[in-house]
Formats: structure tokens, sequence, C-alpha cells
């Protein structure tokens, strides 16, 4: 299939405008590497996963940067953080925007080398497979969401017409495991993996790190490291509670999303989209996709996600808020594809508790009619990325 345009292209540009280094992160097979040279065809490409490359790299920095003096894209350079320092002597000589254009998969690794060498050079972009928006823009999005919502948005399953179980399973195995198993030296690997599908079993609830330890034989403190290594690779968010508490005692957990539809479908072991008609997680996991289609919405923009939730102790919950220029917009998911009046009732309480700082509502559902409410706007699935587009 022919290139997929990524929504994050305009912020890639812009950002190699203003800065020297852009680095482009996110889970490993989301498009970066392609999203990189589709935008710079005419900067060299360099990808240090190739180990001869990767040595040369290694052992002689200053060599292997002289070789590009116009700068290059360089693809998974966390495999060699040492560049990050003799970079910035070179960006800092010749003050040229756009110079080098870097990839990196794991988002600590990365991070950590940019923070100590890059800082005040680079923006950074995070990457996450494809968004509703790029979907449909290819004829891709499908009829109903529960087709999206099996499938997710890896861009290879797209791209060569895949099942998605197929290769996600070559992903789980390849990437997640050999990646996260090496980073934090997990020595039972039936744990790790019961880890992944407990975390995915409980995708759109709040995180009970003492319940997730418990299920899978390890300790607290390794169930709060590996939920950190899940989070660093792009793999789950964390969603947190809002800190306004409207005269109510909040619940200050915050609650577990994965960053894939897909993926934590093929962990919960759903053979087909089918199987979503039934499944008891159904509405969960659609809660799951949309929250993850308005983090996605952000991130192509270049811009950290404005997103929280609020739950009280009496079980009052708002599924997302959206904090923006001092007012909070309370949006509610449902799965259901018929809107039925009960989906409104805690929209309308919001208003009451949140008094002057209650922006518009909004309800997010599995159906196709868009209509206009006393102050909440009812969406389609499908009409998440227009109506939740930043600017």
């Amino acid at each position: 299939m022919d290139y997929i345009k990524r929504d994050a292209e305009a912020a890639l540009r812009n950002f190699a405008n203003g800065f020297p280094v852009v680095a482009v992160t996110g889970p490993r097979q989301s498009g970066k590497s392609t999203l990189v040279q589709k935008v710079f065809p005419e900067k060299p490409y360099v990808t240090l996963e190739d180990p001869d490359t990767r040595s040369f790299a290694d052992q002689d920095p200053r060599g292997f940067l002289a070789g590009y003096p116009k700068g290059a894209v360089l693809d998974e350079v966390q495999r060699v953080p040492g560049l990050l320092s003799y970079m910035q002597g070179i960006v800092d000589r010749e003050k040229r925007m756009g110079m080098y254009i870097l990839t990196g998969s794991q988002q600590f690794g990365l991070l950590s080398g940019i923070t100590q060498s890059l800082a005040g050079r680079v923006a950074l972009l995070n990457l996450l497979p494809f968004s509703f928006n790029e979907l449909a823009s290819a004829g891709l999005l499908g009829g109903e969401y529960e087709d999206i919502l099996f499938s997710g948005g890896y861009p290879p399953i797209h791209d060569r017409s895949l099942q998605p179980a197929v290769w996600l399973t070559h992903y789980v195995k390849t990437y997640i495991e050999r990646d996260l198993r090496q980073l934090i030296e997990v020595r039972d690997l039936s744990s790790f993996q019961r880890f992944l599908k407990m975390c995915a079993a409980h995708s759109g609830q709040l995180l009970n790190l003492s319940a997730l330890a418990n299920d899978c034989g390890i300790t607290h403190n390794t169930a709060k490291s590996w939920i950190s290594i899940l989070e660093a690779s792009f793999l789950v968010a964390l969603l947190r509670p809002h800190f306004e508490n409207f005269n109510k005692r909040l619940v200050k957990t915050p609650k577990l999303y994965f960053l894939d539809s897909g993926l934590a479908c093929y962990l919960l072991d759903i053979k087909n989209r089918k199987h979503l008609d039934t499944h008891p997680l159904r509405g969960a996991l659609f809660e799951t996709m949309i929250v993850a289609e308005i983090i996605k919405i952000h991130l192509n923009k270049g811009m950290d996600p404005p997103l929280w939730f609020w739950r009280d102790r009496t079980g009052n919950e708002i599924d997302i808020i959206i904090d923006q220029a001092g007012l909070l917009h309370p949006a509610e998911v449902k799965s259901g594809k018929t809107i039925a009046s009960d989906y409104f009732n805690t929209l309308k309480r919001w208003k009451t508790w949140a008094g002057d700082r209650s922006g518009r509502g909004f309800l997010i559902y599995g159906g196709d009619e868009e209509q206009e409410r006393t102050g909440i706007r009812v969406l389609p699935w499908r009409k998440t990325t227009g109506a939740f587009s930043p600017g």
C-alpha cells in the first residue's frame, strides 16, 4: 500500500524550522522511520540498528558524524547514546535548524541522553500508531468501531493487510518481550507475560498495583517498575485524576489505558472482532480506544494531552476531563450504538459540581448520529478527531 499521510507531518516540519535537532519517539513499529524519510527525503538516512554502522558510530563518533556534514536522519539513535554529546558541539557551531532528525523507540533511553546532552536544542515529537483520521484518509477506518477496536492502529497491520493476531503475535515476542526483558532483566518470562495480560484486562480501570502484583506473583515494587517501563515504551498511558475536589473526597489513583486497542484485544485472547459483541470488557476497550485517540490527536500536534479524569469516593465519575484555558470540559464514553437517556446523567451533575469551571460537555458513543443537546455535544466515535483537535 502507498504511504499513509501522518497527521504529525506538520508538527515535524514546524519543529525542524525552529530547532537544530528533532527527535521522533514512540513504540516500535509505529511508523517513525517511514515518517521522517517521507518528510526529509533529501537527508541521508542512517539506521543504527545495523551492527557495522552502530560499531562505527560508537567507536568513532566524530568520524561518523563528519560523514554527514549537512546533517542526517539517524534511526534508533538510543543504540549509541554517546553520539548525542558530540552532536551538541556540531549544532552549536553550525546553528542550522533541522540539522539532525533522530528516532528512538524507547522513551527512557532517548530522553536520558537528550536531557544530558541536547537540552534546549531539541524538539520532541511522540508518534503513536495510526489515528482515526489517518485511517479514514486512506479508506481504512471501516464501518463499525469493532473493526478498528479489534485491529488497532499499528501500521504494518494496515499496510500489509495482515490479520491482527498474526502480526501482533510476532510483535509481542520479538519486540515487547525481547526489548522489555532486556531493560528490566526479567528472569521469569511467564510472570511478565501474565503481567501484560492482566494489564490489558484492567485497561480503562483504576490502577491497582497490589492486585496486579498478587495476580502475577511479583512484588508491589516490581509491578510499579514494570508499569513504568510499559508507560515509557508507549504501550500504556496513565490518566491522572484531576485535582479539583468541589467539596468532595477524590480518588487519587490513576487509570490505566493501553495506547493500542488491538494490542489489548490480542493480550485478552480475543480471536476476532465478533468476540467483541458479547465480551464483558467491550465497554472498557471502547473507552481505551477513545482515550488513546484523544492522546494521539494532541501528540500529533506536538502537544502534551491536557487529559484527566474525575472521580469521587462515592462513585461519581467523569471518564475524561479536558483542561483548557481554565475550563474543564467533561466527556463521557459509552460503547452503546443507541443513545440512552441515562448516558447524560453524570454530565448533567457535573455542571452542578464544577459551576463556573465547567466547559462544554461531550458524549462519545458507538453509534453514527451526531446531536447537540443543551451544553452537551453528542459525538459518534469516528468524529473524535475533529472535535478534540487543539487549536
